[in-house]
């Protein structure tokens, strides 16, 4: 008989299905082995055997991480590392053990990356609080993925993980290098990479410690938002909000973290009732900016209030994806084959900004009615140059069957009898 070999971690095979079928919803590209889902899919069973052998033996070793650079608003670039199919599927495994038991040590005032908790609840807890503090500390840490200590880490997650394997993998997870395109490969020692599954949870855990376990303690009725790294704190007074920007910064660095000087700003929520002549009065937070803007009471009656609407960052980024369409090259294409390909988008962008102050996006996507107009000319030569005729055809189009587009469906329809003007070359 054949003596039944003992494997070093107890690790469930229904575990790493479940990893694989949670990694196969959130999608995703191929690490630096070049292995998509669906050819990792050809030979799933096998896959899935070798890995959880693997992870169950100790000889499990995370491969490189691929390093893509995210171009930032600002001109610079955001390093973002893609593991292999194989290693996220390991590494969501860890996090389904430990996502449950930590979603019960977080804090209330945290909202990134834990379940049935969403941006939009953190946007609105902002909207409220705002409301009834003058003054907003809207903090950002420098590099905070890149430069998150590994030791202090570790503390952090031994607290609440007993189990080995979990330990060990997080351990290699953290080391593994980046790999660039040419070959190249980059050294870690500090940092959770950006666009790994499990690290959500590690930067959530260790800000948990860092900030929101010490505003527990040292100000217990000061009220923030934090999700991920991106946090404001509310404050009755200025000498207050000052005050807290210096302590923050020095607990920071006794965490091995820096308060990003020229972004972390005060700002003062002007709404009617403050009279405060204060220069900065805006804030963005989580693709919203805050600001005072109209609103009307119950009684229809018009007044200044600190609300979020649509940032000019976000708008800016809305615009680049619709011009990298270039739908005025794309006239082999029926409307209908347009509204299938950008109907995704658009509904996640409707459903994102549109929660709070929607009329600026409506006001904004008319822009988007220009350019399927414009398509129309290129399409189409009975209205070539004809920008208003095409503008009526898609009235007529849109009044038939408004579903076709999504924000058609959201009220933003190519009504007007004069197209937004156009600029040349854009």
């Amino acid at each position: 008989m054949h003596q039944q070999v003992t494997k070093p971690f107890e690790i469930s095979r229904h575990l790493i299905m479940e990893a694989y079928k949670r990694v196969k919803q959130n999608r995703g590209s191929a690490g630096i082995d070049s292995v998509s889902l669906k050819d990792y899919e050809l030979h799933l069973k096998d896959n899935l055997y070798k890995l959880w052998n693997r992870m169950s033996s100790g000889s499990y070793f995370p491969q490189p991480v691929k390093l893509v650079e995210i171009p930032k608003s600002n001109g610079g670039t955001r390093p973002l590392g893609i593991p292999t199919v194989n290693d996220r599927i390991a590494q969501m495994s860890a996090v389904r053990m430990i996502e449950s038991r930590l979603e019960s040590v977080f804090h209330t005032d945290s909202y990134g990356y834990r379940l049935g908790r969403s941006a939009h609840d953190a946007i609105g807890q902002a909207r409220q609080r705002c409301w009834r503090y003058d003054w907003v500390l809207d903090m950002d840490i420098s590099k905070f993925f890149d430069t998150i200590d590994h030791e202090l880490l570790m503390k952090a997650v031994e607290r609440h993980i007993n189990e080995k394997w979990i330990l060990l993998y997080i351990r290699r997870w953290l080391v593994v290098p980046y790999e660039k395109s040419t070959g190249e490969r980059i050294e870690r020692n500090m940092g959770v990479p950006q666009g790994s599954v499990i690290g959500p949870v590690l930067a959530n855990l260790y800000l948990h410690y860092v900030f929101d376990k010490w505003m527990e303690k040292h100000h217990p009725t000061v009220p923030f938002e934090r999700y991920a790294d991106d946090t404001i704190v509310h404050c009755r007074t200025l000498e207050e909000a000052e005050s807290l920007k210096e302590q923050i910064s020095n607990r920071l660095a006794a965490c091995k973290l820096k308060l990003n000087a020229e972004k972390t700003r005060i700002v003062y929520c002007k709404q009617d009732g403050r009279r405060k002549d204060y220069p900065e009065i805006e804030f963005d937070f989580l693709g919203y900016n805050f600001r005072p803007r109209w609103a009307r009471n119950k009684y229809g009656q018009n007044f200044t209030s600190f609300l979020p609407g649509i940032s000019n960052k976000s708008k800016k980024r809305i615009m680049e994806t619709i011009r990298g369409w270039r739908l005025n090259s794309r006239v082999q294409l029926c409307l209908r084959a347009i509204a299938d390909e950008i109907n995704p988008v658009v509904r996640g962008w409707i459903r994102y900004y549109g929660k709070y102050y929607p009329s600026l996006l409506k006001e904004f996507l008319q822009s988007l009615n220009n350019r399927i107009a414009r398509w129309v000319c290129r399409k189409y030569k009975r209205f070539r140059n004809k920008m208003k005729r095409a503008y009526g055809w898609l009235c007529t189009i849109a009044d038939r069957d408004k579903h076709l587009f999504y924000h058609w469906s959201y009220g933003i329809i190519p009504y007007s009898s004069k197209p937004l003007q156009q600029k040349k070359n854009g």
